[in-house]
C-alpha cells in the first residue's frame, strides 16, 4: 500500500492523550522530556493531569501538538512501521510533518512553534477574535455568508476541511453574524468554537510577517520525503519555499480537501493520522470514501495501522 501520513493541529489535544502509547514506548516520554527542556515546564505532567483549560491555551496547545505528532511518528517507527511516501499536516501539523521528513530538528521546530504561538496569541486581543464551524452548507454558501457579514468586520472561511465542513474566523461580532447567516442559508450546524485566536484569517497577517525573522534563522534542510503544504496542496520545493509558505500559512486558509485529493492523485491508497485523536481520519473518509484512513493514538489503533 502506498501510505501517506497526516499530522493534526490545534483542537485534537486532550488531557491524558498518548498515555497508552507511553506505557509501551519509552520514546513518548523522551519526546515530551525534550520539549519540556525547551519550554521550561513539565509538558508531560500538564498533558497527563491538565487542567484542560491550560492545555487549550494557544501558547501551550501548539507546542503540545508538535510534541504529540513527533512522539506518535517515533512510536510508528519504533513499532516497525515503514516511512510514508507523502506527508502533510493540518495547520500546525505541518511542523510535525517537516520534523518527520528530517527537514528540521524537533528542537528547532519547537523553538519556531513557541514563537509562532506567542505571535498568534498576541495578534488579536482576547475576546476580539473568534472561530466557528459550519456543517452542512456548501463552500459557496459559507463564502457568501462571510462576504455579507464582512460589512461589520473580518469574517472569512479559513479551513476547508471536507465537503460540507468549513471553519470561519475573524472579528467575533462578524463571525457571529456569519454564523447566523449560515443557519439561515440552511447549514445543519453552525457554532462558535472555544478559541479566541482567529487562526488563518487576515487578522494574522502581522503575526505571519513577524514570524519571518525566526524562520529565516532556522536550519531547514530539503525534506527526505514529499511534504504537501496544506495551503495549496502542492509539495514544498526547497528550503526557501518552506520558510515562505510557513510564514504565509499563519494567515492563509487551510485547503484540506485540496491537500488530501492531491495526495490521493499522487498515489496514496492509505492515509495514517499520526497524533492524538482521529479528527483528520474522519475528514479523509468524507473527502474520499475509497481511501483507507487509519489513526495512531493508542496501542489498539497502532496495531490496526501496522496491519493496513
Amino acid at each position: 500500500m502506498n501510505k501517506a501520513m497526516v499530522f493534526p493541529g490545534q483542537g485534537s489535544q486532550s488531557v491524558g492523550m498518548q498515555a497508552d502509547l507511553a506505557a509501551e514506548f519509552p520514546v513518548v516520554q523522551q519526546t515530551y522530556s525534550e520539549a519540556s527542556d525547551i519550554l521550561g515546564y513539565d509538558l508531560w505532567a500538564l498533558v497527563r493531569n491538565g487542567p484542560a483549560e491550560r492545555l487549550a491555551e494557544t501558547v501551550v496547545t501548539q507546542p503540545a501538538m508538535l510534541t504529540a505528532g513527533t512522539a506518535a511518528y517515533r512510536v510508528w517507527l519504533a513499532a516497525g512501521g515503514a516511512a510514508p511516501e507523502q506527508l502533510a499536516g493540518h495547520s500546525l501539523g505541518e511542523y510535525s510533518a517537516l520534523v518527520a521528513a528530517e527537514s528540521i530538528s524537533f528542537a528547532d521546530a519547537m523553538t519556531l512553534v513557541i514563537r509562532r504561538s506567542q505571535l498568534m496569541q498576541d495578534a488579536v486581543p482576547a475576546g476580539v477574535g473568534a472561530m466557528a464551524a459550519v456543517i452542512g452548507l456548501d463552500d459557496a454558501g459559507v463564502i457568501a455568508a462571510c462576504d455579507e457579514a464582512s460589512i461589520i468586520g473580518v469574517a472569512e472561511p479559513v479551513n476547508f476541511n471536507s465537503p460540507g465542513q468549513v471553519v470561519i474566523a475573524g472579528h467575533k461580532e462578524a463571525v457571529e453574524n456569519a454564523v447566523n447567516r449560515c443557519k439561515d442559508a440552511g447549514a445543519r450546524r453552525a457554532l462558535l468554537l472555544p478559541v479566541s485566536v482567529p487562526s488563518h484569517s487576515s487578522l494574522m497577517i502581522q503575526a505571519g510577517e513577524q514570524l519571518q525573522e525566526a524562520l529565516a534563522g532556522a536550519d531547514f534542510k530539503t525534506p527526505t520525503m514529499k511534504v504537501i503544504a496544506a495551503t495549496d496542496g502542492k509539495a514544498y520545493a526547497d528550503t526557501d519555499d518552506i520558510r515562505s509558505r510557513l510564514s504565509r500559512q499563519v494567515h492563509s486558509p487551510v485547503q484540506w480537501v485540496t491537500t488530501i485529493n492531491a495526495m490521493i492523485s499522487a498515489g496514496a491508497t492509505g492515509i495514517i493520522e499520526c497524533g492524538p485523536g482521529k479528527v483528520l481520519t474522519g475528514l479523509c473518509r468524507r473527502i474520499d470514501r475509497g481511501t483507507r484512513a487509519t489513526f495512531i493514538d493508542s496501542m489498539d489503533s497502532l496495531q490496526k495501522a501496522l496491519l493496513e
